[in-house]
């Protein structure tokens, strides 16, 4: 393990904000987090992973935890077990290197294994739920492991049980994900292409990807924007209609905008980047600002996907 004091969180959050953490641990096995999770009970403790999702307000008067463990291992022909600090995109790289198919729309989605489950990350029509089997996990108190089938994972849109009630409860350790065999070389091209064409790369700006997530209104509110923006896009769902929260933001105006050093990618309305040694503040103030102008003119609330620490 890698135990460090007083660190600075830069290469540890993608919107390259420099808050800095009382103690920073990073472990190899299981076992040891076991340990600094005995070692540390009683403190401000939290994990993290490529901090993608991340905005850090302050410095973090804690712990933070950070997985080392990198492996993937295939179970059988069909599933695959990752462990929680791989790279999830580093993982569908092998995947499709080895010929294998059913993750590649996730290409290219910053995090790490262990987010892609907490998170429940997706894009173009494919969701991690929809191929994740199981989840191994560390309960914080027992120290005792414990797999989650699918179903008991609750999963939701860019939602989870481990960021309600299973939240601060148990810290996931790997991920086993479901494959089949296929040439998905073409569509990931694809895919990265299209993100890159229109999303800041991770590490030369900063970011946390997409800022907002999208909305879901009443059918009947949805009708009544319709008669006024025929050409507004709208995805019916069992939780209502979606509507994409990039087309309200533009809607309002706000596509390139600044405010301080945060600013609205000019290419990607969902996005907001550190374009200018941005402080958590300017962030902050710019999302607000995004969301009452959103409100004001659609009567929809968008709320961060993004989390502030």
């Amino acid at each position: 393990m890698r135990v460090v004091s007083n660190i600075s969180l830069l290469p540890y959050n993608t919107f390259g904000l420099d808050a800095k953490a009382k103690i920073f641990a990073e472990y190899y096995s299981v076992d040891e987090l076991r340990e600094l999770l005995t070692k540390y009970r009683g403190e401000k403790i939290l994990h993290i992973g490529q901090g993608s999702n991340l905005l850090f307000t302050q410095d973090f008067d804690g712990v933070i935890l950070h997985s080392g463990m990198a492996r993937a291992r295939f179970l059988d022909d069909e599933t695959v077990e990752a462990q929680s600090g791989l790279r999830l995109d580093d993982l569908i790289a092998q995947l499709t290197d080895m010929c294998y198919c059913g993750m590649e729309k996730l290409s290219l989605i910053p995090g790490e294994v262990g987010a892609s489950a907490v998170q429940n990350v997706g894009a173009y029509g494919v969701e991690a739920k929809d191929v994740i089997v199981s989840v191994k996990t560390l309960n914080v108190e027992t120290l005792e492991e414990r797999i989650f089938t699918n179903a008991e994972c609750r999963f939701g849109y860019r939602d989870s049980a481990f960021k309600h009630e299973l939240k601060g409860k148990y810290i996931v350790t790997s991920v086993i994900y479901h494959v089949s065999k296929g040439d998905a070389t073409k569509t990931r091209e694809e895919i990265i292409e299209t993100r890159n064409g229109k999303l800041p790369k991770v590490g030369e700006v900063g970011s946390a990807g997409s800022f907002f997530m999208n909305p879901f209104v009443p059918e009947e509110q949805a009708n009544e924007l319709l008669q006024r923006y025929p050409e507004m896009p709208h995805f019916p769902s069992p939780q209502g209609v979606k509507i994409p929260a990039a087309w309200l933001i533009e809607q309002c105006g706000w596509k390139g905008k600044t405010l301080g050093g945060a600013q609205v990618w000019p290419k990607q309305a969902l996005v907001i980047v550190n374009a200018n040694n941005a402080k958590a503040q300017d962030i902050i103030d710019l999302a607000a600002a995004i969301s009452k102008s959103v409100k004001e003119t659609f009567n929809i609330t968008i709320s961060p996907e993004v989390n502030y620490i």
